[in-house]
């Protein structure tokens, strides 16, 4: 199963496509809530390329490596990549009137359900918004 999330920053495509791929940004945005946060993470971004952002509760409770290997990379338009579990994710930066908006697809995983996962990275996206527009 295939699930979406999206956003609008308003920004330029130089700007959030730099702050969506590098390590420096991606410590500061990738979280779903408070209590989450990304203490390092590495980005190889070139087709082959890996990536690897750890993700961890603050309270040091639980952790989990999010990574995977680079599949397709159009420079400030396009991320795709394949998780370490074999599940696809397509991430797309497209200028609109607005701003820039940033589409994200991604395979769901099993264990659960669809509708937690889309909020988790939803909420992730809207966490990058609010960093890009200096908000967060």
């Amino acid at each position: 199963m295939k699930l979406t999330v999206e956003t609008v920053v308003d920004t330029d495509l130089a700007k959030a496509w730099s702050a969506y791929n590098s390590p420096e940004d991606i410590v500061r945005w990738n979280a779903a809530s408070d209590d989450w946060h990304s203490p390092r993470s590495e980005v190889d971004l070139r087709e082959g390329g890996t990536f690897c952002t750890r993700m961890e509760a603050r309270d040091g409770s639980m952790g989990f490596d999010f990574g995977g290997t680079y599949t397709r990379v159009i420079p400030q338009e396009l991320v795709a990549y394949r998780l370490g579990d074999g599940r696809e994710a397509t991430v797309r930066f497209s200028q609109e009137p607005e701003g820039v908006r940033v589409r994200v697809e991604f395979d769901a995983e099993t264990m659960n359900p669809p509708e937690m996962q889309q909020q988790g990275w939803q909420a992730i996206l809207d966490n990058f918004g609010r960093y890009v527009e200096g908000k967060g």
